[in-house]
């Protein structure tokens, strides 16, 4: 049986996942959906904090270890395969991520009180820190699908900070990710992507075919 490692965003928890993870066990996935703590570290850090699980998870599979991510939780993710790589590593899907990191972090991360609560991590989602980031990682080895939002529930930094079109927290442009398999964008938000049939479809697909479903 093939494995998931789903892995929540920046202060977000497991239970955001809940959909995502029932309809993957539907579909006879067996899952692992991990709490951590998204605002206390690194990204690197959260890596290190993640391994043991995901690796014990990995072991105990006799198919391929794929990975579903949400937001900063893909950036995780990227770091811990840049360092383990298993052997039985299949494919992952990447929802609403800052690849090239968001312009409302560049914004945000000179106000205390976004440092306060986003903490080590939150510092590195700006466009800087991302651009570095990407250049450590290089390419993903391994097939990586990306789904963008381009609707958003926060006008101001849709309109105001952020290149459109966006999910009001990431935009299109920056959910890229050099050496992708496939990009689609759906038309939702940033969190409430979780909960979009569309985008759930699109996940199962690509986790089974290594691209994304298209009419025609």
């Amino acid at each position: 049986m093939d494995g998931v490692v789903l892995l929540h965003g920046i202060a977000n928890v497991a239970a955001s996942l809940w959909r995502i993870e029932r309809s993957l066990r539907a579909d006879g996935y067996s899952t692992c959906n991990l709490d951590y703590p998204s605002r206390n570290k690194s990204i690197g850090e959260l890596a290190d904090y993640l391994d043991g699980a995901i690796a014990h998870f990995a072991g105990g599979l006799d198919g391929r270890l794929h990975f579903v991510t949400h937001s900063m939780g893909g950036l995780v993710a990227r770091t811990w395969i840049a360092r383990r790589r298993p052997v039985n590593l299949g494919r992952m899907v990447m929802l609403g991520p800052p690849n090239g990191g968001s312009e409302l972090a560049d914004v945000l991360q000179k106000r205390a009180f976004y440092r306060r609560f986003y903490g080590p991590a939150g510092g590195e989602l700006t466009t800087a820190a991302s651009a570095a980031r990407n250049r450590e990682l290089g390419p993903p080895a391994y097939p990586v699908g990306v789904i963008a939002g381009d609707s958003t529930l926060s006008p101001a930094s849709s309109y105001f900070i952020l290149p459109r079109p966006n999910d009001g927290t990431v935009s299109v442009a920056s959910s890229r990710l050099e050496g992708m398999a496939d990009h689609i964008t759906i038309h939702a938000s940033h969190t409430v992507m979780l909960f979009n049939r569309r985008v759930i479809a699109q996940v199962l697909y690509f986790l089974r075919c290594g691209r994304f479903a298209r009419q025609g």
